[in-house]
């Protein structure tokens, strides 16, 4: 059987210390990681822009809809943090797995079974962030149109933010994908990523029109 091993828990870790992790020769923290943090910054200046606009009357129209953004955003962000830690254990399990002895026929099948088993298990946290961070687009293009205008720059870095680690996060799932053999899942998957990638680049595309729109240059009367 294969066993969770601990991890380090990188809603707690200062930046420094996971950044120095993270360009160590340690295998954990990696790409999952840092794909689902990404996300979760993504997540937290969404939320920023929510919080320096609902309360102020200039704004008051559109304060029921960027309360309710902000409390997805903050949703959005606890998952991703989690995910990172996710992604690193799922990373342990493969490593654990592949660890398994092979003196004989019948330990090389139940070392097989157990990698197939962990790699199906690893291509979830990287499944979920993708998944969570397509939902954080459209948010991102409400905190856009409708937010805190002295902010709108940080609705278009954490739509940029969301749409890496999104794209980053493809990239993880599909590490995985190409050493399972469960084509079930495989072909499950990838249309997850089809779906996902569906009017992507237009949202991102609307989002950064809006910022470039509300931070040009005004013309001199």
């Amino acid at each position: 059987m294969v066993h969770q091993t601990a991890t380090p828990r990188f809603a707690t870790m200062p930046v420094a210390a996971f950044l120095d992790q993270l360009a160590s020769d340690a295998p954990t923290p990696g790409g999952g990681a840092a794909a689902a943090l990404a996300g979760a910054m993504s997540a937290g200046l969404v939320s920023m822009v929510c919080n320096l606009t609902v309360g102020r009357p200039r704004y008051a129209e559109v304060e029921t809809t960027l309360r309710e953004v902000l409390a997805r955003s903050d949703a959005a962000r606890e998952r991703l943090v989690a995910l990172a830690d996710d992604d690193a254990a799922a990373y342990s399990i493969v490593a654990e797995a592949f660890r398994l002895p092979r003196s004989d026929e019948d330990a090389r099948a139940r070392r097989a079974a157990a990698i197939q088993s962990a790699l199906v298990q690893a291509a979830k946290p990287p499944l979920s962030v993708m998944r969570e961070c397509r939902s954080l687009v459209p948010l991102c293009l409400e905190a856009a149109a409708h937010g805190n205008a002295a902010v709108v720059s940080d609705a278009g870095v954490a739509v940029e933010l969301a749409a890496a680690a999104l794209r980053s996060s493809i990239i993880n799932l599909r590490v995985n994908l190409s050493q399972i053999k469960d084509q079930a899942f495989v072909s499950a998957s990838e249309g997850e990523i089809q779906t996902v990638e569906e009017g992507l680049q237009d949202e991102i595309d609307r989002t950064i029109g809006i910022v470039r729109a509300k931070i040009a240059p005004r013309s001199k009367p």
